[in-house]
Order: C-alpha cells, then sequence, then structure tokens
C-alpha cells in the first residue's frame, strides 16, 4: 500500500475516515488500515540491515542476459502464435509454510495446478512464464481473450505497432476501428503481503472461461485481457512486502533492477494495456486512483485523468454496491484521492506500476487498496477466523473492482484506443501537451491550477559516446521503448562539434515522455505541496555517470536506429594498463582481477593500474564487464588487494556493492552480538541495523579491535553515528529534513576518492558533517545556493534541515580510519555514477595488506 497523510479534502465531497473499531458492531477487532499515518518511506531503512541470499542478487545482476530471462522476453514478443497458448505447468512442491494458507487464500504452489484447470475449461485461457523472480519463482502471465488463428494474432500484432510507430496513420484506420482488440493488464500482488488480487483474478478467469452470456462474448471478442497472477511470488509465500532480494518493487520502474519488475515491462512494452488496474492493500475506505497533486509533469495528464477519473467512479459504484457498512462489516465507503484529499498521494515519480504505465499509452491507470487490513502484526496476532473473513471481503471487493473495470473496457473501447493513439500521436509530432482544466477534461469536478503540470520538452538529448555509463545508459533507454539513433559521422549543431559514434535521442517520439522522465533534470517541486509520498527526483541524465545534453535540432542525414549500445571493452595491446575507477563496472573489473591475484596499485588519480602480464585477464574483464583498459605510463603508489567487506546496509545497498564484485557478508547488531569472525572480512560498511550502543560488551571490543586495525565506511546518521561511538572519525552529523529527497549539485575535491566524480548526486533525508576534528579531509560538499535540483527538501516545521543549512557544508568527509557519506550515492539503483565513490572509499579503507588470497 501507499500510506498516505490524511489532509482536508477537496470541496467536492468529503469522506469520513472513522476508526472501523469505533464502528463495529459484530466484531471487537478494528478492521482497517490506518486512514492517517505518516507518509511511507522506506520502511524504516537505518533500523533493518539487509540479508539478501547472493543467489537472488545474481538474478537480479545477471538481468536479460539470463537463458530464463530472455526466453520469457522472447516468448511474449513472438506474434506468430494464435490463442489460446496452452501448456501444462509443472505443479512446484507443497509449502504449507506459505503465508497464504492462513488468510484461506490460494499458496503459491496451488497457482500452477490450478492455471491448468483453467486452461482446460475451454479455448479462452493461455498461461506464459513470463518470468522468474528473485527467488527463482515463475511469473505467470494469463491471457483472456477470444481464439484468434496464428493469421488473426499477427494483424493484433501489426494494428499494435501502427498505433505506436504510425499513430495519426492508425486513428484513421478503419481496421484498427473495427478488429483491435483493446489490451487490458490486471496486475497483482506487486506487494507480497497484499495477497487478495492473485484470488480476486483467478476467480474472474474461471468466471470469464466458461461463461456464455453476449456481454461476456462481445468482451473477449474486442479485447485481450493480461493478468500478472502474482508478482512477487517471493513476498507472497514469505509474507513479506519485497522480493527475496529485499526490493520493493513498486519503487523500482525508473531503474528495473529486479527481474520480477523487467518482466512487467515486458508487459507494458509487448502488450501497450490501454487498461491497467494494479490491486493492493489496505486502506478502508478502498482507495481508488486518480491521486492528489502533483502529477507527473511528463504525462498527457488530460488524457490519463479523463479516462482514470471515469473508471474510478465504476470501481467506486461498484465496491460501495456490494453492500458492506462500517458498523456491520467495519468497512468503509470507497474513496478517490483526486476529490477526496488536497495531497498525500501523488502520482509525480514513475516508480509505481499504473504511472510507469502511463508512458507505455495506458490512459486509465490505478492503484486500487483494499481495505481490510490482514498483513503484519494483524497476521501475526488476529484469529485465524477474524483474518480470513477480512481477506473475503477483500477478494470481494478487489473481485468488484475488476469486473467494474471490464464494463468500462466493454463500454468505451473504441474511445480508449483513440486516447491512446492521441498520447502517441502528440509525441510523435512534438505536439504541445494541453494543460488540465474543467474545460479540457470535462466530467471531472475539482480541477484547479494545483493539478496543471506540463513541461517543455528538448528537441532532442545527445549522448556523446563514451564508457560503460553511456552504454549503460542507452541499453536501459531501448529497454523502455524509447528510440535512440547513433550518429555516423560527426557532426556540428548549437556551436557545438560531437563526435562520431555520439547517441542522440530525438524527442519526436511515441514515448517521449518516458524519454524526458528518465533524463531531463526534473524540477524542484518543494513549494508545491507539504509533503511527498515517495522520492520526487531521480534523473538518469544527472544520477547514472554518462554525459547528457539536450540539442536545438537534428544533425541532418548521420543518424542511424541502434537496437543496442556498441561495445565499449576494450584492452591495449602493449605496455601497462590504466582502469579507471568512475563506474560500477570498472569497480566489478577490479575485483575480478584481484580476486584472480591480480597485482594492481592505485594511482593519484583514483584509478587502478595493471601490469601488462596480465593482459589476458584483463581482457576477460573487460569482455565481462564491458569496461576499457588503456595503456599507460603510470606505475601506482597503493597496491590494491581483494578487500571482503562486513556490511549492514540496506538491501538496495547491499545490491550495489555485489554488483560491484565485492564479496559481502552482511552484518547486524544481532549477528555481532551472536558472535562474528572479524579474520573474514577487511572493511567494514554501515548504514542501518548497526547501532554501537546496543552491542553486547563482547561484540564492541571485538568491533573496536577490527577498527583499530582496518576501516570503516559509513552513510547517512547510522553510520556516522557508529562512526563516531567507536572513535574512527570525529565529526558531528547534522540530520537535515527526513522527509526530503532528490537530486543535489555538490562540489568534489581532488582528491584520489573523489577525482573525477560527478557533479551531482542524491539525497534521501539528507546529512551533513559539522565540527570536524584536525584529521579530517572533506572530499564532498552540498554546492552553494540552493543544492537542490529536482525533488522536495523543505526545512521542518521549526525551520531547520533544509537546504540553505546543508549548502556548501561537507557532505563526505574522511580520514585515515573512516569515510562517511551524507548522500545517498548507492540508493534503490538510481544514482550508478555515484556508487564508484563507495567502491574506492572501501579500498581505501581495507588494510594495506589485504587478505591476499586467491578465490575462483
Amino acid at each position: 500500500m501507499r500510506t498516505t497523510r490524511t489532509v482536508p479534502a477537496r470541496p467536492v465531497l468529503l469522506i469520513a475516515l472513522t476508526t472501523a473499531g469505533s464502528l463495529l458492531l459484530t466484531t471487537p477487532y478494528t478492521a482497517e488500515a490506518e486512514p492517517g499515518p505518516p507518509v511511507h518511506r522506506e520502511a524504516a531503512p537505518d533500523r533493518h540491515a539487509a540479508r539478501t541470499p547472493v543467489s537472488a542478487a545474481q538474478r537480479a545482476l545477471a538481468g536479460a542476459g539470463m537463458p530464463a530471462e530472455a526466453e520469457s522476453a522472447a516468448t511474449l514478443g513472438d506474434d506468430s502464435r494464435g490463442y489460446p497458448r496452452r501448456q501444462v505447468l509443472v505443479p512446484d512442491p507443497e509449502n504449507p509454510a506459505d503465508k497464504s494458507i492462513k488468510l484461506g487464500l490460494t499458496p503459491y504452489h496451488a497457482i500452477a495446478p490450478k492455471l491448468n484447470t483453467l486452461q482446460a475449461l475451454g479455448d479462452r485461457v493461455s498461461v506464459e512464464v513470463a518470468g522468474r523472480s528473485a527467488g527463482g519463482h515463475r511469473l505467470y502471465l494469463v491471457t483472456v481473450t477470444a481464439p484468434e488463428t496464428a493469421r488473426q494474432a499477427r494483424a493484433q500484432a501489426r494494428m499494435r505497432e501502427l498505433i505506436e510507430s504510425a499513430p495519426a496513420l492508425a486513428a484513421k484506420s478503419p481496421e484498427v476501428r473495427k478488429t483491435y482488440k483493446t489490451p487490458v493488464f490486471f496486475n497483482n500482488n506487486i506487494h507480497g503481503n497484499e495477497w487478495e488480487g492473485t484470488d480476486a483474478s483467478l476467480k474472474l478467469i474461471e468466471r470469464l472461461a466458461t461463461a456464455k452470456d453476449a456481454r461476456t462474448r462481445d468482451l473477449l471478442a474486442h479485447s485481450r485481457l493480461y493478468f500478472n497472477i502474482t508478482a512477487n511470488p517471493d513476498g507472497r509465500i514469505a509474507g513479506t512486502r519485497a522480493n527475496a532480494a529485499g526490493f520493493d518493487m513498486n519503487r523500482d520502474f525508473v531503474t528495473a533492477s529486479q527481474p520480477e519488475v523487467r518482466a512487467m515491462r515486458r508487459i507494458m512494452v509487448d502488450k501497450q494495456p490501454a487498461v491497467m488496474l494494479d490491486l493492493h492493500g489496505y486502506v478502508n475506505g478502498t482507495l481508488i486512483e486518480p491521486t492528489t497533486p502533483p502529477h507527473g509533469e511528463n504525462y498527457e495528464y488530460d488524457l490519463f485523468l479523463k479516462n482514470t477519473y471515469a473508471n474510478a467512479l465504476g470501481m467506486e459504484a461498484a465496491v460501495n454496491g456490494l453492500g458492506y457498512t462500517p458498523q456491520k462489516d467495519g468497512v468503509q465507503p470507497a474513496q478517490i484521492p483526486f476529490r477526496d484529499q488536497d495531497e498525500g498521494w501523488d502520482d509525480w515519480p514513475p516508480v509505481f506500476t499504473p504511472q510507469y504505465a502511463a508512458f507505455h499509452g495506458t490512459v486509465a491507470a490505478h492503484t486500487v487498496e483494499i481495505p481490510m487490513r490482514v498483513n503484519n502484526a494483524d497476521y501475526d496476532t488476529l484469529p485465524v477466523g477474524e483474518l480470513r473473513r477480512r481477506s473475503a471481503i477483500n477478494v470481494d471487493v478487489a473481485g468488484a473492482a475488476l469486473r467494474a473495470t471490464l464494463d468500462f473496457v466493454r463500454d468505451r473501447r473504441a474511445l480508449l484506443v483513440a486516447d491512446q493513439i492521441e498520447v502517441f500521436r502528440r509525441g510523435a509530432a512534438g505536439a504541445a501537451q494541453v494543460p488540465v482544466s474543467e474545460a479540457t477534461v470535462p466530467g471531472v469536478p475539482g480541477i484547479g491550477p494545483e493539478d496543471v503540470y506540463t513541461t517543455t520538452f528538448p528537441r532532442a538529448y545527445v549522448l556523446p559516446s563514451g564508457g560503460p555509463a553511456t552504454a549503460r545508459l542507452v541499453d536501459h533507454l531501448l529497454a523502455n521503448d524509447i528510440r535512440v539513433t547513433r550518429a555516423a559521422h560527426a557532426f556540428r549543431l548549437g556551436g557545438r562539434t560531437y563526435a562520431k559514434g555520439s547517441y542522440v535521442v530525438d524527442m519526436r517520439q511515441p514515448k517521449r515522455g518516458l524519454a524526458n522522465a528518465l533524463l531531463a533534470d526534473g524540477r524542484d517541486i518543494s513549494d508545491k505541496v507539504s509533503v511527498m509520498y515517495d522520492i520526487s527526483g531521480w534523473s538518469l541524465g544527472r544520477l547514472w555517470g554518462a554525459p547528457v545534453g539536450t540539442l536545438p535540432g537534428l544533425p541532418y542525414g548521420v543518424l542511424r536506429p541502434v537496437r543496442a549500445a556498441s561495445p565499449v571493452a576494450y584492452v591495449a595491446p602493449r605496455g601497462d594498463l590504466r582502469l579507471r575507477l568512475d563506474d560500477p563496472d570498472e569497480v566489478a573489473a577490479l575485483n575480478f582481477l584481484l580476486r584472480k591475484g591480480v597485482e594492481a596499485r592505485r594511482a593519484a588519480d583514483g584509478s587502478a593500474i595493471v601490469p601488462g602480464s596480465a593482459r589476458r585477464l584483463a581482457a576477460e574483464a573487460a569482455r565481462a564487464h564491458g569496461v576499457a583498459f588503456h595503456a599507460t605510463k603510470l606505475t601506482g603508489s597503493t597496491p590494491l588487494h581483494r578487500t571482503r567487506v562486513a556490511a549492514a546496509v540496506t538491501a538496495g545497498e547491499l545490491l550495489a556493492l555485489r554488483e560491484m564484485g565485492f564479496e559481502v557478508t552482511p552484518v547486524s547488531t544481532g549477528v555481532l552480538n551472536a558472535g562474528f569472525d572479524w579474520s573474514s572480512v577487511d572493511v567494514l560498511f554501515v548504514s542501518a541495523g548497526l547501532a554501537y550502543d546496543d552491542l553486547e560488551a563482547g561484540a564492541r571490543a571485538g568491533l573496536d579491535a577490527f577498527l583499530d586495525g582496518h576501516g570503516l565506511v559509513g552513510r547517512g546518521a547510522t553510520g556516522a553515528a557508529l562512526g563516531t561511538a567507536a572513535g574512527s572519525l570525529s565529526v558531528e552529523a547534522v540530520e537535515g529534513n527526513g522527509d526530503a529527497n532528490g537530486v543535489v549539485r555538490v562540489v568534489n575535491s581532488g582528491s584520489p576518492l573523489m577525482r573525477g566524480a560527478p557533479a551531482h548526486s542524491f539525497v534521501y533525508a539528507p546529512v551533513w558533517f559539522t565540527g570536524l576534528g584536525p584529521d579530517v579531509r572533506v572530499e564532498q560538499t552540498y554546492a552553494t545556493g540552493n543544492p537542490l535540483v529536482s525533488g522536495h527538501w523543505r526545512p521542518a516545521p521549526d525551520g531547520s534541515g533544509g537546504p540553505a543549512d546543508a549548502a556548501g557544508r561537507a557532505a563526505v568527509v574522511s580520514g585515515p580510519r573512516a569515510v562517511l557519506f551524507g548522500t545517498e550515492p548507492l540508493f534503490r539503483d538510481h544514482p550508478k555514477g555515484e556508487f564508484a565513490q563507495v567502491g574506492r572509499a572501501l579500498f581505501a579503507m581495507a588494510p594495506a595488506s589485504g587478505s591476499g588470497e586467491e578465490s575462483g
């Protein structure tokens, strides 16, 4: 769920969010989620250290190169087959520990047999495996539609491509108007402990498979219904919000770091849904988007709001029409945030599934929060009978939302497809966005100036050809169905010369909104609302380490479409080799060499010098990690050694450390108190779940002894607190507003730690350092003036903790025994351009002798 702060409603309607426990007549239990807790941030990330298994990280980091993921992507994109597409699924072993069982819901191991049964009911149900989760479980995509021959399926694919690639022609096509099947996407259970959408979808599929009425036949003849049965099987089984890698996947769509999110992205790209629902829990009454401001500035929001609000009204009527009441059942009336609240439940960042879907042509997209809380403490404390009563109501409510959406699609399919075409037409033509108003979006009450968010799209973006950061960003754009070209020759434009091989993103393309959302700086929206639901700034153009600029036009005759970034792997044929350490792939390549026993040294500029005698291994590292080793006459001064890391960090940071090739042992206060072998690691990294004062005497003595000869890298308030308590660095950490986040300008020192680092970083509850001791070096400061480029950062109510307080202050500091970060250089895979700062810090803080051992 998205937990939101309750604020005064718009004047159109006020829905009382009364505590259900005070109204219930038939049960003593409070039956709802809290209507007004604080905005959900990262589930207090500094309190818990991640324990993610290495296997989950391997699946996430292997990406589309994994055979299973690549095979699933190819299958989903295969338009040569008709429907139904049947397969017999091998059942999973029965798991009595599956958390769904207690609620009377479908355990994961029962899904495959259920889908086999549904396929056998007729010729309307198809099942495909869309991929595998971080924990290795199959992701099932079910398609329900009237049968199609292979020829008919190819015709549907041709029309879908026409809608995106030639929308002006599609708008005039009689074939599209008469025969195109409206794609609808139902996404379930992305938060693993919000279960019931899966069960509601299975019930609906069973009804659709066998229904003989004319309305169902008409619906399936003119629509394709896609059901992601459980987007998070790991969490469904374990009863956790996150997947096996510890990621909240409803925050991952900007970077798609997780295999489940890449599968959902593939579905949205390949199927191009006009309508989608993302079923969540738990908010009482049932919360149905559209949202409060601020609204994402890159959407065609007039088309989105018109359709999303209309479908919300239908879902609201269906949910309320079930007959549940506060007095009898503890169920409050449904609510629509756009109409019923002022702020706190926004659609600003495209990290959420419905908001991301909008960029792929979805013109009605909703998070739906079903009402009755059954997870977390309620799961552990309530009687089974009460939990099952609530879950049954939730399945009923989710089913009502699903059925109402089908009615909406059946009644408005031509208009929905026409509006999807218009989204793509505006992008391809470079047309202006249409600001929302009661005139431009008739039928939606209460639209005001607070709802108007638009932007100015550049004519094009340019990414000069370069190293792994540019290649990674180009491949990421392509994976998001953004069109990229490359210059076959050097060109001059706007007074600048661009080299052959530079990449250009023409912003007159169907998905310009997504291209701009990923590449643009974004906006400082601190003055727009008092609070944001989650992150407010995320620019990959600033945070992924690749140089990104804009062009006033396009060069003539030199651009060629690309399907993948050109390889950047290179090894100089002679001499010693220099490997830059500005990118996580470069750090990973160095770690590969160190594990092989290569005697590398650190140069004064922070790069690694590799002896020419290791050229064969360097070539292997270059191919594996996509990096370049250039010839050099530098010799380097400081030996670099295999570095094993003890890490008390968040799940995102743990993944980033493993992405950089570090051998990581997760630790925490509990792990140290239970007894820890410090000889197995070389350096300690702390940002979460390790508090010096909570250590028992023996554990504290062991930590002190380790830090007497080894270094510490700390991040945020938790890392700084441990560093100062252990005497590793004499500083005072100042915590800024805990609700603040975004992209910030920074100024880097010229030291080996920060030389060549980007001029931007990311903050999430920012920290800065004062009271610096005599041995403390300032490695990075927040820029003067207002350091915030994009995001939301206000002072606290007492006037402190704002960007003005941070301006010019130390953001990263170091000493002989510690490096402390006040920024978030490893946050959720977003600031990849900053990952290497932590990598350099870990190498610098490892003892000079290192472990000296070779593995692998």
